[in-house]
């Protein structure tokens, strides 16, 4: 059985990501169930505004005199028939303002608040147990929202759902970013965030047709009660199965490692506050308005799109177009914005991943004014184009945020992200209810929908500006040659002796790190040979054929930090702090070249004094 498992081993990283792809997936489908199931609900809890709405699918457009939604009392509404049949009636619409604080402010109040909690407890606690424990609640918080009797009870569930979802993102990042290396983050991400676009596209079959079956008598608590049991099943299979990984420095944090390993203790305080300050950055703060930005767009076509389709176009059945747009393009989009950002990334740096947000954006505006402006068939063809690439987006934002923010305020950096994410994308569609009472609802969406795209892809752009340029890791220099500390340029038959001027070279964009070690036992080497076992200066040794490099660079993003404090049990062996080695390094140049003439000079041939001249 062992070996079995030890050759079934490289299916264990494909496996975390679908069991905590598939959580995510359960949690979007109760946070956006609300959405398509909410004229069924509103009906059956009486919430929301009532008007006169098409209830007969056998007739043709063409055959309807007079439009439902154009009548604005509920007697003119029954009125209206063709041939003696009534085809409208008066009744809850699933939409108004009790509807938008069900669907945004309800859920965002809570989940934005324990986003930040919980990313601070996946820092310090167990991962896996933490988001086993996440899944569980909103299972359970789905299966009971199906067993609601009053509006108020379906407002409280949601509040249950959302502290469960909380924890998934900001613990699923920090886990899958310590299971995949670098050159797959950003796919990974896009494939995690899938979930969102899998379990919002499933509702929308899930949310027209099955209420309409009507099974056991149900009717759309069916919906509510199938995607618990589902999250309760993915609850025991990640809690018993997924263990937890090790915690790593990835991205821009790993170029610095050197700067955080073997840091004493009483620097830990100093290092904490800098982290905390990493939040702060210029890049992080920008690149967090422009997702939350984006983020409004689209919570904003996802909580209006059913119900603007079915009051447009009612008698067009979208809910299976509506379903392989965003379950089936959309999650292409995700995979091909992930691919992209990690191909370009190791010639870009991060900067590549912002700008395939930027562009992606761009190129889906279009596309989403032609879902709104269009008829049924070429507002599902642009909004097919639309949803490509603006689903690009968000796998690449937080495969940005992981790398730009140090390892111990990772999870805790997803959660604030996610509460000034979701606090102002989440808010903010609150506002097409009564913009849409006075312009009108498909107006409404082009502010908050469309223009939400453009203007993200704007902001995207001036973020891309803000990051660092690639990190390349220089290669060292050859080694092996003569140092130019000194050159002998002629060495003639009468012994005539050149000295040129020392070339040790300090160079100034070199930075030094205060944690460094310059061991004793280094030796400075060159072609002069200096044997026997007399020492200079401490533990070094001249020896040899060894060389001494003058022209050595020392390489790296590390700093020489004016600051920093050399702590009593820091070992600097055999050779003095640095900052008391370069006043002296004029004083080493002038030793190490009167030592090797010195020596140069005892090998050549002695010639009488009156045939020695020197070479001008």
């Amino acid at each position: 059985m062992i070996p079995l498992l030890e050759k079934l081993r490289f299916l264990y990283q494909p496996y975390v990501l679908l069991i905590v792809s598939l959580s995510y997936m359960i949690a979007e489908v109760g946070h956006f169930m609300i959405g398509v199931t909410s004229k069924a609900t509103a009906k059956d809890l009486h919430y929301g505004d009532i008007s006169c709405q098409f209830n007969n699918t056998d007739l043709a457009v063409a055959d309807i005199p007079i439009h439902c939604e154009s009548v604005n009392e509920s007697s003119s509404c029954a009125e209206l028939s063709v041939n003696g049949t009534p085809y409208c009636e008066w009744t809850y619409n699933g939409l108004g303002i009790d509807y938008q604080i069900l669907a945004g402010p309800s859920f965002i109040a809570v989940y934005t608040i324990m986003g930040v909690i919980l990313g601070i407890v996946a820092d310090k606690y167990n991962r896996v147990w933490s988001l086993s424990i996440c899944t569980l609640v909103l299972s359970l918080a789905i299966i009971l929202s199906g067993a609601v009797k009053e509006y108020w009870q379906l407002v409280v569930l949601r509040l249950l759902l959302a502290a469960g979802e909380a924890g998934c993102n900001p613990m699923a990042t920090g886990l899958l970013s310590d299971i995949f290396p670098e050159n797959k983050r950003g796919l990974v991400m896009s494939i995690f965030n899938w979930g969102i676009y899998g379990g919002y596209g499933i509702d929308f079959p899930i949310g027209r047709y099955i209420p309409k079956l009507d099974l056991w008598g149900l009717g759309w608590r069916v919906c509510y009660y199938g995607a618990g049991i589902v999250g309760l099943i993915i609850t025991f299979l990640m809690a018993f199965t997924v263990k937890e990984p090790e915690r790593k420095a990835i991205g821009e944090e790993s170029t610095r490692a050197i700067a955080t390993i073997g840091q004493e203790q009483g620097q830990s305080n100093k290092d904490n506050s800098k982290d905390w300050k990493s939040l702060l950055q210029p890049r992080v703060i920008i690149l967090c308005l422009a997702a939350s930005i984006r983020h409004t767009g689209g919570l904003c076509f996802a909580y209006n799109c059913d119900l603007y389709y079915q009051m447009y176009f009612p008698h067009v059945d979208l809910g299976w177009w509506l379903f392989i747009v965003t379950f089936g393009i959309g999650s292409i989009g995700v995979v091909v914005g992930g691919v992209v950002s990690d191909k370009f990334v190791a010639k870009m740096g991060i900067r590549s991943r912002v700008a395939v947000l930027a562009i992606s954006q761009l190129c889906a505006t279009p596309g989403a004014f032609g879902s709104v402006y269009a008829e049924p068939t070429w507002a599902m063809i642009t909004l097919g184009i639309s949803y490509f690439f603006a689903e690009m987006w968000f796998g690449i934002v937080f495969a940005i945020l992981v790398e730009i923010i140090p390892l111990s305020m990772r999870s805790t950096a997803v959660g604030v992200f996610l509460f000034v994410m979701n606090n102002i994308g989440g808010n903010l569609p609150i506002l097409v209810d009564p913009i849409s009472k006075m312009i009108g609802y498909r107006e409404s969406l082009y502010i908050f929908y469309v223009g939400a795209y453009l203007l993200s892809s704007v902001m995207f752009l001036g973020t891309m500006f803000m990051m660092d340029t690639p990190y390349q890791r220089k290669e060292p220099k050859d080694r092996g040659h003569e140092n130019g500390a000194f050159t002998l340029e002629r060495i003639g038959n009468n012994g005539a002796i050149s000295v040129e001027s020392s070339k040790f070279e300090y160079e100034g964009d070199s930075e030094y790190e205060g944690d460094s070690e310059y061991e004793g036992d280094s030796r400075y080497e060159g072609d002069s040979e200096y044997e026997g076992d007399s020492e200079y200066e401490g533990n070094s040794e001249y020896e040899g054929d060894s060389e001494y490099e003058g022209d050595r660079e020392y390489e790296g993003d590390s700093e020489y930090e004016g600051d920093s404090e050399y702590e009593g049990n820091s070992e600097y062996e055999g050779v003095a702090p640095l900052e008391t080695l370069k006043p002296n390094l004029s004083l080493i140049n002038q030793t190490l070249v009167t030592i090797r003439v010195n020596l140069l000079l005892a090998k050549i041939p002695q010639v009488p004094a009156e045939n020695r001249t020197l070479d001008p």
